[in-house]
């Protein structure tokens, strides 16, 4: 069943995207072992990066985010594409602190808020990624990247994300939405859309009651008449493999690779995102470089 709806009201002016990333977060805090505290923080991300990439035109454009707040989390960074997909990772993922007054998780204090949102978004038809970085806001994810498309690219838009962990430490639900309003949009419109969204439970208690994606989109969009556009199924999903890890140790050079077997002839590359292990024999990965390179400067100079 897919997980991921994008919308619009029906005289074009806002359009809504909304997510249950549930696997998604479970996924995360299997891999990366998450406290609860950074299961949120992490999540919240892997969250929005998922409504980001899936309102970019080609699939095959791609946006990290990367939060880095001088928390104890440390960094935290989630990698999304066109289709929605995403992964991520967490400095410290162990981290954990008594919770709010009200209850809640104290994600922006994990993360911190003395520091940037950086986003980086690469777009195929471009030579060069897209950097956009703003001051951080709260710490809290969500008004951070509120305030991202706000100072950055001039968007109106909401963001509402939210974690519920069970006190076992599983993922109870977890999801969130997107409102942006396109130009054009009148202070009634504003005004509307303001009042549906202060007025909505939030993202864990809507889901956790039952709701879904569409639920919350009628809810947000409540006097816009709103239509889904699509549906789809997002999930963690992380692209490394052998033969690309490979090739990033060939790009370090020949002197590096030399460095690097002088110190061990083993070497064993863990990935980030998803803790896949890779083993590769560096005087093996010499050779090839050397092939590789050989045939480069024939191609460059052929002989006569």
């Amino acid at each position: 069943m897919a997980n991921l709806i994008r919308g619009l009201s029906e005289n074009g002016g806002v359009v809504f995207c909304g997510v249950d990333s549930t696997d998604i977060v479970r996924k995360e805090e299997k891999l990366h072992t998450t406290s609860a505290t950074c299961s949120a923080a992490l999540g919240r991300l892997l969250t929005g990066a998922t409504l980001m990439g899936s309102m970019l035109k080609d699939d095959r454009d791609r946006i990290t985010l990367r939060v880095a707040g001088g928390g104890p989390a440390g960094v935290l960074i989630a990698c999304t594409d066109g289709t929605g997909n995403v992964k991520g990772c967490i400095d410290n993922p162990l981290v954990e602190l008594p919770a709010k007054a009200n209850g809640h998780l104290d994600v922006g204090t994990a993360v911190g808020k003395d520091g940037v949102l950086t986003v980086i978004r690469d777009n195929r038809l471009q030579k060069e990624p897209t950097v956009g970085q703003v001051p951080l806001v709260s710490g809290e994810i969500a008004e951070d990247l509120t305030s991202y498309y706000a100072y950055s690219e001039q968007v109106p838009t909401v963001m509402a994300l939210g974690v519920l962990v069970d006190k076992d430490l599983s993922i109870l639900c977890a999801g969130g939405f997107m409102v942006q309003l396109l130009p054009g949009a009148t202070d009634a419109e504003i005004d509307q859309l303001e009042k549906n969204i202060s007025a909505m439970p939030s993202v864990t208690e809507l889901l956790h009651a039952g709701k879904t994606p569409e639920d919350m989109m009628q809810l947000a969009l409540a006097g816009f008449t709103p239509n889904v556009l699509d549906e789809r199924t997002v999930q963690y999903q992380c692209d490394c493999s052998a033969e690309r890890t490979k090739e990033m140790l060939l790009s370090l050079g020949r002197a590096e690779l030399v460095r690097m077997r002088d110190e061990d002839l083993n070497c064993e590359v863990v990935c980030h995102f998803c803790h896949s292990k890779y083993q590769y024999d560096l005087n093996a990965l010499l050779a090839e470089y050397d092939a590789q390179a050989a045939q480069a400067a024939e191609a460059e100079h052929p002989i006569q």
